[in-house]
Parts: structure tokens; sequence; C-alpha cells
């Protein structure tokens, strides 16, 4: 180690700062300066009080400290049973980072809890993001651990540590154990929407239901379908920001312990190494992870958060990309919704190595990981005894789990997940019933003079990312009751909202330009008829340029109750979903946007 005296230092790559006049510590070998020395190295008044805080915390830290500071983002909550056995492994990956020569510091942050966070966790998603940025920026980090779980909290934390740009890695928790009713394993959320089905179609009894609310608490983690949680670990995992082989291991399973302590020691690797979250998340890795997404099975929420953290980092993928790519892709992974095992299942099979060895002919295999190994280093064979993940020339489904559809209904596009769709009514045209507000549409749902049949075309509009605002998992609109009692058990349904990663049928959502700006969706009115062709990317309404103009001319947007605070803030800034839904301001398209600024460190 080198001690310098200098005015303006080499922070990291292409970062030149203003530096307070003090000492210093340079890496002889790598030339890389802690980023935390600009805090504590030195003897002037402003790095003693630094190293006096430190102290009264239990970290001595020494005017030449060579050991780098790394943060541990917790968001654990007792309010969000996924994120909560986050802190069982603090101690894990503590010892990690101070095995491997490291400070660990744990600091809280929000915990975006997708089961009791109202109208939605996605509304906080970006505040996640923010928060995690500011941390990096403001405090003496040199690195840090990303713990999160749930569905929001995986992006919100890569979000913002893409924007910081400094070494970071993920750490997850795992799913949750599967309860058994009658026998049979349950599978979080949608085993949930199928018996709240057979409830209003009256196959079960009130007795029933209430039998399986009682089973449902079977512990702690994220869901144990292919819901959000689970397909945005497998993103992540294959953008290379977690360890490899890491993202499937149950909650419950000893295998959690022993990945974060390596995770703890190969992020004081990456300060070492200055491995960037730029050096990691490239174009190509984006590519492998629409792809992954496909074959997976995987939630169309993830979709969102790609193209969010893409937008961060200049990953250069768009919605387009998520059909393009998907064309030659098979679903290989046989786990609710699109298939029938659990993500346990999934995980004994070999995880996502192993379906990437299925893949390997459809990825860009020299993508590197934060470890320095390519995802085609890292490939093992599945387990052929373990059906969750099939072999290439046996999918479940033929080609990718997602299609694309846009026209005169949806400019910008729409996704839907045809992996859990149903083959019949992607070529589909009927009249519109619809609904306008999540408020309208439980109220009227169930009416049995509502005015439906098995034909129409359920439209739930207003319930966007600036309508609500925040984007809620309202898509899955119930079939009308007296539909159900008939035995129709899916139906068309177009909507600007999202649905759960753990639920199915024939729903196209995402619908961009959403209703509450002016999209098309807004003037939908009961008996249009609206065309639905997914094998040739199509979704109109089957009224003529003229009429549709007519209509724009005379809508009126709803007056938002929000004139203050975080949602107002939210629906002045918030992007479509074909943006990722992030906020204008915090996108960087160029390299000189995505230029991280460093604080002035002096006096606070």
């Amino acid at each position: 180690m080198t001690r310098v005296r200098c005015s303006r230092i080499l922070v990291s790559p292409n970062r030149v700062r203003r530096y307070r006049t003090g000492e210093i510590l340079i890496d002889s070998k790598t030339k890389h300066v802690l980023r935390s020395s600009e805090w504590f190295a030195g003897t002037d008044e402003v790095a003693l009080s630094h190293r006096v805080v430190m102290a009264a915390i239990g970290l001595e830290i020494e005017a030449d400290n060579r050991r780098p500071i790394i943060g541990i983002a917790d968001s654990s909550s007792d309010l969000n049973p996924c994120n909560l056995p986050l802190r069982d492994f603090i101690d894990n990956i503590k010892a990690g980072i101070t095995e491997a020569g490291g400070l660990p510091v744990v600091f809280p942050v929000m915990s975006l809890g997708e089961d009791m966070m109202k109208p939605s966790a996605m509304l906080y998603r970006n505040l996640l993001s923010m928060e995690i940025e500011e941390y990096l920026r403001s405090y003496p980090i040199d690195g840090v651990v990303l713990m999160a779980n749930c569905d929001k909290s995986v992006p919100g934390a890569l979000m913002g540590a893409a924007s910081a740009n400094l070494p970071a890695i993920m750490f997850t928790a795992g799913a949750r154990p599967a309860p058994v009713y009658k026998g049979r394993r349950v599978g979080t959320g949608t085993d949930l929407w199928r018996m709240w089905a057979d409830l209003r179609s009256g196959k079960i009894s009130e007795k029933e239901w209430r039998e399986f609310e009682s089973c449902l608490n079977c512990g702690l983690g994220s869901c144990n379908t292919m819901g959000t949680a689970s397909s945005v670990a497998l993103m992540v995992e294959t953008l290379g920001m977690s360890l490899s082989g890491t993202s499937t291991i149950p909650a419950n399973s000893p295998e959690r312990k022993v990945a974060a302590r390596n995770s703890g020691i190969e992020i004081v690797k990456m300060v070492k190494n200055q491995v960037l979250p730029s050096d990691v998340m490239t174009p190509k890795a984006f590519r492998n992870a629409i792809r992954v997404l496909h074959a997976c099975g995987g939630s169309t929420n993830a979709l969102i958060h790609l193209l969010g953290i893409s937008g961060r980092i200049g990953g250069e993928i768009t919605l387009g990309d998520v059909a393009t790519l998907g064309v030659n892709i098979p679903v290989l992974a046989d786990v609710e919704p699109s298939g029938t095992g659990l993500i346990q299942d999934f995980h004994q099979a070999g995880g996502l190595p192993a379906l990437a060895h299925e893949l390997k002919d459809l990825l860009e295999l020299d993508t590197m990981s934060l470890t320095g190994k390519t995802l085609g280093d890292n490939l093992v064979k599945r387990n052929e005894k373990n059906g969750s993940i099939r072999s290439i020339d046996n999918p479940l489904f033929p080609t990718g789990a997602f299609s694309v559809v846009k026209g005169n209904l949806a400019v910008n596009g729409a996704v839907i997940k045809v992996s859990a769709a149903s083959p019949e009514l992607l070529t589909h045209t009927g009249p519109a019933v619809v609904f306008t507000g999540y408020a309208d549409m439980r109220t009227r749902i169930d009416d049995p003079d509502l005015k439906v049949t098995k034909d129409s075309v359920l439209v739930l509009a207003g319930c966007g990312a600036v309508g609500v605002p925040g984007l809620p998992e309202w898509g899955m609109i119930p079939i009308p009751r007296k539909l159900a009692e008939q035995g129709v058990v899916d139906m068309v349904r177009v909507t600007d909202s999202r649905m759960s990663g753990t639920s199915f049928g024939t729903c196209l959502l995402h619908v961009s330009p959403e209703a509450a700006i002016g999209g098309t969706l807004a003037l939908v009115q009961d008996g249009d008829l609206i065309e639905l062709d997914v094998p040739n990317g199509a979704l109109n309404l089957k009224l003529s340029d003229a009429e549709i103009a007519q209509r724009k001319a005379n809508w009126k947007p709803i007056p938002s109750e929000h004139l203050r605070g975080w949602p107002a803030l939210y629906q002045a800034h918030v992007l479509q979903p074909d943006e990722g839904c992030d906020f204008d301001f915090l996108r960087a398209p160029t390299k000189e946007t995505r230029r991280f600024v460093p604080p002035i460190v002096g006096r606070s």
C-alpha cells in the first residue's frame, strides 16, 4: 500500500473527484483507492470524528485503514414474511466479510411487502431504489450486499445499486416451505387463486375454504411457485449479480447459510478487484435474462423490472426484445403456474445452472458473472430423475412464455403469458364488458344481471401506474360468478394493470399507454368489439380511426386525489410499463447521465 497526499484522486474507473487535503491509501497493485478512505484517512478533525463514530459501534478503524467497508442492506421486517428470514443470515454474511478482510456494517432499507403493502409494493419500488442509491452515495461504503427476497425488494435494490455502480452482490432468502392440503402440496398464490375460483363457482364449501386457510401458514420466505420472487431471483442470477446456483435455494435449507457466508467473502473480492455492476450487467446479460424468463415460465412482472434495471445502466433492451428473443426459447421449467411442480423441485433438478445447460445453444455463454466466471463456466447437467427441468426436446411449452401484442388498443404494447393462457383464446373477438377501476369491478363482477357471456372480453381500465397509482396486481379479473357456476374457467381479459406471477389465464396486461393518461383503453365502451390475435401480435379495438379520435376529443382525465407526498411525485414522473415504470429522472440513457456524483466529504 502507498500513502499519498493529494487534492484530486481516482476513486474508480472514469471517476475523478475533489478530495479534502489529507492522506489516503492506494493499493500498489490495483491502483485502487478505497472509497471509504476519504472519510477515515488523515489526521484532521473530520477524519478523526468519523473514526470515533465507527469506534462507538464497535469497529476500530485506523487512519491507515486498509479494510473495505461493506454495507449490508437489510430489508427484513415483521410486516413482510417474505423478507423476514433475511435476518437469520446477517451473521453469516458478516462472518464472510470479516473472513475476507472487510468490515461489515448493517443498515436498514425499506421493506416492500407484497402481501400487506397497499395499493401495491410496486408504488414504492422506485423509492427503495433511490434509498439504496443515496445510502451508497452518502456513506463510507466500498461495496454492498443487497439483502432482498420479495417481488419488488429485489429489483428495487438492484436498480439503486446499478445507479450507484459500486461493487454489489444480491443475496435472497429463498422460498417458504410447501403446506399440504388434503394430501397435496400447495403452491403459494397459484392454488389460492384456484381455490377462490372453486369457492365462487360452488365447487368447495365455506368449511373447506376455512380449512384451506388454516394450512397456508407454513413458514417464512417467498412464494414457492414460479411467481415474481422466484422469477426475479433467477433473473438476477442470470444477470450475474448473485452467486451461481443460489437463487432457488429454499429458505429453510442449510445451503442458504453457506451462500450467505460466500456472498460476504465474494463482495470483499469484488471491492478489491473493482468489479462493478456495469461490468456485469451488459446488454448480453440482459438478453440472456429475457431468454431465461421465457424458459422458466417466469412472471410478467419480471419483464417490467428487467426493463427498469436496464434503463439505469444502459442494458439496451426494449419490450420488442421480449418478443423476438423468446421465439426459439421453449418453456422447460415444469413449475406452477405454467406447470405442476414447485420451486423446491426446480432447485433439486439443478436450478439455473441446469436450466442454462439445457439452453446452452440458445444463450450467450460468455457473459461474465461477478465472480469472474462466465455463464458457460457455471453450467451443470439437470437431475433427470426430477422432471421439474425438462430437456430441450421435451418442453412444457414449445415457444417462449410471453408474447407482446400491439395495435390501436395498446399502441406501445401489452404482454400476455401464453404459457399460462388458454390456447383456444389466443385468437378471439368478443364484445367488451368494461370496468372502470378496482372497486367497480369487485362491485359488479358477481352481479347476476351483468350482461356478459363466455365470449365477452373483460376490460379493467384506470388501474395503471399513474391511475391508481402504483400498477397493482388486479389484472387477473375473476370470472363472473354466473359464468363460473356454468363451468367457465377462462376468458380474455384486457387491462392496464399487472397480475401476480403466480396467476394464470388469458390476461392481456400492462396495456400502454394506460387509461389514466389517455390511452385507448380509456375509450372502450360496453359492447365494443375487441380483436385479439396473439400469433400475429395484435390487439385492436374494432372501431374506425374517426370514432376513436372523436372519443379521444371528448375524453377528460380523472383528477388525482393526491396533491402532495410520494403518490403525487410518483404520478408526475412514473413512466409506462414498456419503459419499466421507472421515473423519468432516474433513467440514464447515456454515459454522461450514468455518471455517479459522489458527495463532498467534510464537516456535516
